[in-house]
């Protein structure tokens, strides 16, 4: 802008001493020449005003550009001035919220691995702990036959719960790290539940715990293996929960996308219409209120008091719901009024199959 000024003042000097040449008056030379400073001071004035005005704003996003930067995430430009600098501003503010965005979701995903670290840990601590102390005794010697027996148990005992744990952990890794190609084809979700619970049969039997089956359920397409899962998954949470003499209800019916209501809205379910659902509901103790949000995150137990060894490492659900995403379906849990917890699952009917 002052280049600009000085081409002008450069120019109009030039004029003025032609003509300041060309005249011969005196008194005229000096007019022109005060009318001429008084020009160029004013002009320099009033360009200098314009364009501090001008770049005011500039400076304005230069500043909130640097101070981003240099830490402040928090900082925003202010949208003002013409038209153009106001649609810079917007876009200024719309990258440093993407921005935002952005490291607050690289910052939950590191606390969630080191959670996850945290919790392995943790998980591999006990058992190990377990094993060291029972071989460490036994290499010791002079312990008696029924001592030895049972330390000896102990160590089978830990060792097979940490092959659990690697065996889930790698299963709940595959699940996650898949990229969407699982093997689908059409079955029907009551077959499924028949098999999982034919496979179950011993340890309902020793557990005592009586399962009742209703309701069917329309042709899905999906990966039946990884389904089974899901039923072998949830009776057998349920059936540790519900203790010996316990029922197990499992329920197969049909919904539309109105009755998942907030569920379709949160998991983005809205362009799939009607959905095959199985229920499991126990007569146990139920889920702690305070629990039910976190239920499915890895290595939560709702049941506190329940010892260690009693069951798993509290990764189950975490596959369940894995599992459940990979279908495109929701999975939502509540406890019954009339006492113990229901496990719903949906999964999405394709357009081409029928529907009842």
């Amino acid at each position: 802008m002052r280049l600009v000024f000085l081409l002008i003042v450069g120019g109009l000097t030039v004029i003025c001493l032609v003509t300041f040449l060309s005249i011969k008056q005196p008194a005229a030379l000096i007019v022109i020449s005060v009318a001429g400073v008084v020009c160029a001071v004013l002009g320099w004035i009033i360009i200098g005003q314009v364009s501090t005005h001008l770049t005011r704003d500039f400076r304005g996003l230069v500043t909130t550009i640097r101070d981003f930067n240099t830490g402040n995430k928090s900082v925003r430009a202010r949208a003002q001035g013409p038209k153009e600098v106001r649609q810079l501003a917007d876009g200024v503010n719309r990258i440093i919220k993407e921005n935002g965005n952005v490291l607050g979701m690289i910052k939950a995903e590191d606390r969630r691995q080191n959670r996850f670290v945290g919790d392995v840990s943790h998980e591999l601590r006990t058992p190990l702990a377990s094993i060291h102390g029972a071989a460490e005794t036994l290499l010791e010697g002079d312990v008696d036959p029924e001592y030895e027996q049972r330390f000896l148990r102990m160590i089978i005992e830990n060792t097979e719960r940490l092959t659990r744990l690697a065996n889930d952990l790698i299963e709940l890794t595959k699940i996650e790290g898949a990229t969407g190609e699982i093997p689908l084809r059409r079955f029907r979700l009551r077959q499924v539940v028949s098999k999982a619970l034919t496979s179950m049969e011993p340890t309902l039997e020793a557990r005592e715990v009586t399962v009742m089956v209703a309701g069917d359920a329309p042709e899905i397409l999906g990966a039946p293996d990884r389904v089974q899962q899901i039923v072998v998954n949830l009776v057998d949470n349920a059936s540790r929960a519900v203790g010996p003499g316990g029922k197990i209800d499992i329920r197969m019916t049909t919904c539309d996308v109105y009755e998942l209501g907030s569920q379709a809205h949160n998991k983005n379910l809205a362009d799939v219409e009607y959905f095959a659902v199985l229920s499991v509901a126990d007569n146990g103790p139920g889920i702690r209120e305070e629990d039910l949000p976190y239920l499915f995150e890895r290595f939560t137990r709702p049941q506190k008091s329940r010892a260690r060894t009693s069951g798993g490492a509290g990764i189950g659900l975490s596959i369940v719901k894995a599992i459940v995403t990979s279908h495109g379906g929701a999975i939502d849990v509540r406890n019954r009024k009339e006492g113990g917890a229901l496990f719903r699952v949906f999964l999405p009917i394709p357009p081409d199959l029928p529907k009842y």
